[in-house]
C-alpha cells in the first residue's frame, strides 16, 4: 500500500491527473458500449415490424409497434408517423430525417472527452516527469557527490509518469476511434432504415385530420342547402 501511494505521489501528484483521466475513459468507454450494443439489431427488427404493419396498409399498428419498443429508433418512426397525412410530403421527409439526425448525433456523446484524453494525457505526463526531475535534483546539495546512482532514481520514478500518460493517451484514442467509426456504421444502416420507412410510409391513405373533418361537414351542409333553395 505504501509502494501505491509513493507512486501516486510521483511527479509532484501529477499521477492524480492521469489516473483520473483513466478513470474517465473507462467510464466514458462502459457508457458508450451500452449505448451502442445491439443498436443496429434493435433498429432492424423494429424496422421489419413496422415495415410489415405499412405493407398490410396499417399505420396505427405501425404506431403501437414503436411506443412499445425501446429502441432509439422508434423516436425516428413516430416523427414520421405523427406527422403522416397532417402535413405536406416534404415536411415528413424533413421531420423524420431530422429526428434520425438527432438520435445520429446522440451517439456520438461524450467521445469528446475521450479525444481530449488522448491528446492531453502525454503532455500531462510529461509536465509530472519534468516536476519530478526537479524536485528530485533538488535535493541535492551544491557541496554534495552525486553519483549516477543517485540520480537514476528520481529520474525513472519521475519518467513513469510519462509512460502512464502515454498509456491512458493510447487506450483513449483506440475507444474514440473505435465508437466514432461505429457510430458512422450505425448512421448509415440508421438512413437505409428511414429511407425504407418513408417509402412505404408515403405510398399510404393519408390519416384525416381533425382539422378536416368539421370542414368536409360543412361543404356537405352547405351542399344540401343549396339542393334545398333550388327545389
Amino acid at each position: 500500500m505504501d509502494d501505491f501511494w509513493e507512486l501516486m505521489n510521483h511527479g509532484g501528484g501529477t499521477m492524480y491527473v492521469v489516473a483520473a483521466f483513466s478513470v474517465i475513459a473507462l467510464a466514458v468507454g462502459i457508457e458508450r458500449a451500452m449505448v451502442q450494443w445491439n443498436f443496429v439489431a434493435r433498429a432492424r427488427a423494429l424496422g421489419e415490424a413496422i415495415n410489415k404493419s405499412l405493407l398490410r396498409g396499417s399505420v396505427e399498428d405501425a404506431r403501437s409497434v414503436c411506443e412499445r419498443s425501446e429502441s432509439p429508433m422508434a423516436d425516428v418512426f413516430l416523427v414520421g408517423i405523427e406527422r403522416y397525412g397532417r402535413t405536406k410530403t416534404d415536411n415528413v421527409v424533413t421531420a423524420t430525417h431530422r429526428e434520425r439526425l438527432r438520435v445520429q448525433a446522440d451517439l456520438r456523446n461524450r467521445l469528446w472527452m475521450l479525444g481530449t484524453i488522448g491528446a492531453t494525457a502525454p503532455f500531462v505526463g510529461l509536465f509530472g516527469t519534468v516536476v519530478g526531475i526537479v524536485l528530485g535534483l533538488d535535493k541535492f546539495q551544491a557541496d554534495d557527490t552525486v553519483t549516477f546512482g543517485m540520480v537514476s532514481g528520481p529520474v525513472s520514478a519521475a519518467l513513469i509518469v510519462t509512460a502512464a500518460g502515454i498509456i491512458v493517451a493510447v487506450l483513449a484514442v483506440i475507444m474514440f476511434n473505435y465508437f466514432s467509426q461505429r457510430g458512422a456504421r450505425i448512421g448509415a444502416e440508421m438512413k437505409l432504415q428511414t429511407d425504407e420507412f418513408l417509402e412505404l410510409l408515403l405510398e399510404q391513405q393519408p390519416i384525416a385530420t381533425k382539422d378536416s373533418r368539421p370542414e368536409s361537414k360543412s361543404k356537405k351542409e352547405g351542399s344540401d342547402g343549396d339542393r334545398d333553395k333550388a327545389a
